[in-house]
């Protein structure tokens, strides 16, 4: 076809027919980008300049066991507030998740912050997990979690095999062998964007085994690792003025900071 054409419109015609393939080769990127997530990942949070804190409720969404916490942080010149969980606080994690990121997007629009602090209470820590790989790690500088069920609890195990009635969504997600909690632990169980902090109690009479709430990436922080005698159990963990010292501790500027007995007294341990 070509070869019947003048040597001017044959050149054209190249032109042509190479600025459709790079059109296409472009259109090409594009759609393989947008399938492995779009745009590049966003500059890493800055660890010096915290922004408000938000608290997550555990199961079943009561507010009350972190409003001790919350003063603290508040008292500590914090702004920290405790997240609403919709319904009951018992419904599909990930919708807690989407309460959270919620609360994130108005904490910042709030106080004009580049960035939250979450602290997740038991089965909080899950839902602050879940709002971390949901995007939250694009706004989220520090993740404590205080004594969460990262890899379930056998009381949810044995709650589905006894008394399935009385076991709702939540509590299922909880379970050892939850789907959930496989698709979350089955990669980086910490991913980039915030720090991660996980302290528990070996005292928890909840999370069983208590070991359950170590977090692969995260520093962890047995209570008992710093004070050996503390005997703080699961309910306790929000209000205890050792765990509440070790929280403050963990959201100062800078980088999560280690802590072992000789900060025991420090922390009025």
């Amino acid at each position: 076809m070509l070869a019947g054409l003048a040597p001017a419109r044959r050149r054209l015609l190249l032109v042509l027919l190479a600025l459709v393939v790079a059109a296409a080769v472009a259109a090409t990127v594009l759609v393989l980008a947008g399938r492995d997530g779009g745009a590049a990942p966003a500059a890493p949070v800055s660890q010096e300049e915290p922004g408000p804190v938000l608290l997550v409720p555990g199961y079943g969404g009561g507010t009350g066991s972190l409003s001790s916490l919350a003063d603290r942080l508040t008292a500590e010149g914090r702004d920290a507030s405790v997240v609403a969980l919709p319904g009951d606080g018992t419904g599909d994690l990930a919708q807690a998740a989407v309460a959270l990121d919620e609360a994130a997007d108005a904490a910042l629009a709030r106080t004009g912050a580049e960035s939250v602090d979450v602290v997740g209470y038991s089965a909080g820590g899950v839902v602050a997990r879940l709002w971390v790989a949901d995007g939250g790690a694009g706004v989220a500088r520090r993740v404590v979690t205080l004594g969460s069920p990262h890899h379930g609890t056998t009381l949810a195990d044995l709650a589905t095999r006894v008394a399935p009635g009385s076991c709702p969504e939540a509590c299922r997600q909880l379970a050892t062998d939850s789907d959930l909690l496989a698709e979350l632990n089955g990669g980086d169980e910490t991913p980039d964007g915030p720090t991660w902090v996980s302290i528990w109690t070996a005292r928890d009479e909840t999370v069983t085994p208590p070991e359950s709430a170590r977090l692969d990436g995260a520093l962890e922080l047995e209570v008992q690792s710093v004070c050996a005698g503390a005997q703080v159990g699961h309910g306790g963990l929000p209000r205890d003025p050792l765990v509440q010292a070790m929280v403050v501790a963990q959201l100062a500027a800078g980088d999560p900071v280690p802590l072992g007995p000789a900060d025991c007294a420090r922390l009025g341990g």
